[in-house]
């Protein structure tokens, strides 16, 4: 079978199937924060995990390319796109049980914080803000001041996709299977696993309480991440101080230390990343760690303003700067983003 006609066949199959939106030659950048990105060949969504499911196993019967994408809060996508299928699940449904509440992966992050505040359920008031899906936040252990969802998951369900075409499995771990570390989980580092959903065990708490605390953290980020402003927030991970070498623990103030933390933004601030710019992506003015398309940026652009501030903290400091975000349709094609 050549290419044309696998990628024919896969075409056939997913039109066939129902409840898709399925897509050719679909812009990605509609689908990114950043508003970056080539053209998928194929773009196929469907709330049902089990149709999700059924689009895998016949884009892999037919050979092509596939990635899985959330809500696109941390996707760099090629300037040339995405030789393959982009694929999304959007299943949303939020539920509650006393303090145990169900999620599937395709809720947004902020309709969860807002479902669990409201009912005067306490965990998850600080990360109000923080862009991008459910499933997103478990996959990459998203958190903010001092907390991370890894404290309230206790059951994520995933379909294991293995290594051969049909043999899909239906899993959960439990939290420790789960494997959260700082912005790291299991699931990160398992390409073939993809979150359908997570059951989350909170704590009792008073709305109106959490609702200030939410309130507040919502507008300090929304001073510093503008809804509007296409970005990922920060763009690279802060560093554990326990994982820094002795010379570099040794010139950091300990005021900029925070939970045992140290800001990515401050290393950056020392090599003059604030307001560079490379064509329409900017480092912004007051805030080191935060890259944004201010109109007309590239992929091209962001990854070499990337790449730039990367080998400047490394020579340096002789560290290396971790991205937050993930790669889609550069080198190797990325599994899950």
């Amino acid at each position: 079978m050549n290419p044309a006609q696998g990628a024919q066949e896969v075409m056939d199959g997913l039109s066939r199937l129902n409840g898709v939106t399925l897509l050719r030659d679909v812009p990605l950048s509609h689908y990114t924060r950043f508003g970056i990105g080539g053209p998928a060949d194929l773009y196929l969504e469907t709330a049902d995990p089990a149709t999700f499911a059924q689009a895998l196993a016949i884009v892999r019967s037919g050979g092509l390319d596939w990635v899985v994408i959330g809500g696109g809060t941390n996707l760099i996508v090629a300037d040339e796109g995405f030789r393959g299928v982009c694929l999304k699940l959007t299943s949303n449904l939020i539920s509650a049980d006393g303090l145990r509440v169900d999620v599937e992966s395709g809720a947004t992050l902020q309709a969860l914080v807002d479902f669990t505040v409201v009912r005067g359920l306490k965990g998850l008031e600080t990360m109000t803000g923080i862009p991008g899906s459910a499933g997103a936040a478990v996959y990459g252990n998203a958190g903010a001041y001092g907390h991370s969802i890894q404290e309230r998951v206790r059951v994520v369900r995933f379909l294991d996709t293995g290594d051969a075409v049909h043999q899909f499995a239906d899993r959960e771990f439990g939290n420790v299977e789960c494997e959260f570390q700082y912005r790291e989980s299991a699931f990160k580092h398992n390409k073939q696993f993809i979150i359908l959903s997570a059951t989350l065990e909170m704590e009792p708490g008073d709305a109106a309480a959490l609702q200030e605390t939410s309130g507040r953290i919502l507008a300090l980020r929304n001073r510093k991440y503008p809804p509007t402003m296409r970005c990922a927030g920060s763009i690279f991970k802060n560093f554990l101080l326990a994982q820094l070498p002795p010379h570099v623990v040794s010139a950091i103030p300990p005021a900029v230390v925070i939970e045992g933390k140290v800001p990515s933004a401050w290393f950056l601030e020392q090599v003059g990343a604030k307001g560079m710019k490379r064509g329409g992506i900017e480092v912004a003015d007051y805030h080191a760690n935060l890259i944004y398309n201010a109109g007309g940026g590239t992929a091209r652009e962001l990854v070499q303003i990337v790449s730039e501030l990367k080998d400047r903290v490394r020579r340096r400091w002789g560290i290396a700067l971790e991205e937050e975000v993930q790669y889609v349709g550069f080198t190797e094609p990325a599994r899950t983003a």
